[in-house]
């Protein structure tokens, strides 16, 4: 089992796409390809660890070496730690990189910074087998323009120590409860957007703000997640990024209870920890990722080739099993090696994902529908999660 997330058209007659974004990411007039021709022989991948395998990392994890053979694409790849990481690179070499990998949490800031173009599913057969409800979303899909093909995703879930923590908890809310007689021991995730779980909460414990979307808050609704994100600092044993280290920190014991992914919950059982995980009645916040074009290529029937190539059946299924993840593309699962890999990650379970809000960048137009306030923008999240660990 393999969690390596946070460590990481003719050549007569080139594709051009590009879209003109605003802050906001709104777009204006996209000129999409009609067509994809032969590639041009090469491909730069930026990836999270584990989705662009050529053999390099284990000589029986390979899925790129086939699709240099099948295309004539000569695939080099960079992988990264961070969604922060991946726009770092966009933003001081834009023309380094063909096509990436993005979460939801750096994919808006992709499109409103014009560092990926828009892309037309209808040259990627692929993208006909996606799940219907990974497609058309916020950070995906801006005003009808797509600008990628889903990939995969995964829930951000609640977990506890079962030999410790009795009884088992049932609510997010209890995550956020400094006089719990786990305080001290608590396990959260280490970013910005991590605010969206205390906004999740307070979807449910305090109505009246009027929270409708976790990833679009107001200043006053950022307030009130900042708040009660500072309320629950002192109950927190660590703050994690690196999965080795909640692993560790849970086998040992110093925290008992925190936000994680089902593969670690699985690689913990799987070592013998008793662990236990839930996707509380809530709802929890997840991810999606989404493979984008850069706006300035120069090798775009590659990209295409590569996007079609990346999520299709055989070649998602063996990315989500190695990455430990839902697959995208519903034909995968009658592929995969484990038969029950989709079952224990929900993959086709529709109803397990309608309150999962997957990661998406905050941005100032308001996801939520609202137009008479401005939303808080994710320099602003960046600033507040300064404050929440400086406080």
């Amino acid at each position: 089992m393999r969690i390596p997330r946070f460590i990481a058209l003719a050549a007569t007659a080139t594709l051009v796409a590009a879209a003109c974004t605003t802050g906001g990411g709104a777009t204006a007039g996209p000129t999409l390809p009609t067509s994809v021709g032969d590639g041009e022989g090469k491909l730069s991948v930026l990836a999270w660890p584990g989705y662009a395998e050529d053999g390099s990392t284990d000589p029986a994890v390979d899925w790129i070496s086939s699709f240099e053979t099948e295309t004539g694409c000569q695939v080099t790849v960079q992988v990264f730690g961070t969604s922060d990481e991946a726009f770092t690179l966009f933003q001081t070499s834009p023309e380094q990189f063909d096509v990436l990998s993005a979460s939801g949490d750096a994919s808006l800031r992709l499109v409103a910074g014009n560092f990926v173009q828009p892309v037309n599913v209808d040259l990627i057969p692929s993208y006909a087998q996606i799940f219907d409800d990974l497609k058309d979303k916020d950070y995906n899909t801006v005003d009808g323009v797509h600008y990628g093909v889903p990939h995969g995703r995964g829930a951000n879930l609640l977990m506890w120590r079962t030999d410790l923590v009795d009884p088992a908890p049932t609510s997010w809310a209890q995550m956020f409860d400094p006089a719990s007689p786990f305080a001290g021991k608590f396990s959260v995730y280490d970013a910005p957007i991590y605010i969206a779980d205390a906004a999740v909460v307070l979807m449910a414990t305090n109505p009246g703000l009027g929270i409708k979307n976790p990833y679009s808050l107001d200043a006053t609704q950022l307030a009130a997640a900042v708040d009660l994100l500072k309320k629950q600092k002192p109950a927190v044993g660590e703050y994690w990024s690196d999965y080795t280290k909640q692993i560790d920190s849970f086998t040992n014991g110093n925290t008992t209870i925190g936000t994680t992914w089902q593969v670690i919950a699985n690689v913990l059982q799987g070592a013998g920890a008793t662990v236990d995980v839930t996707l509380p009645p809530e709802g929890a916040t997840g991810w999606s990722d989404t493979w984008m074009i850069n706006s300035k290529t120069k090798n775009i029937n590659c990209a295409y080739k590569f996007l079609n190539h990346i999520t299709s059946a055989p070649v998602n299924i063996q990315i989500a099993e190695y990455f430990g993840e839902a697959p995208g593309n519903r034909e995968s699962c009658a592929l995969a090696v484990n038969p029950d890999h989709c079952e224990i990650y929900h993959a086709a379970e529709v109803d397990y994902w309608k309150n999962v809000w997957y990661w998406t960048t905050p941005v100032e137009k308001c996801l939520d529908g609202r137009t008479d306030v401005k939303c808080t923008t994710f320099e602003d999240w960046v600033k507040a999660w300064q404050e929440v660990r400086a406080s």
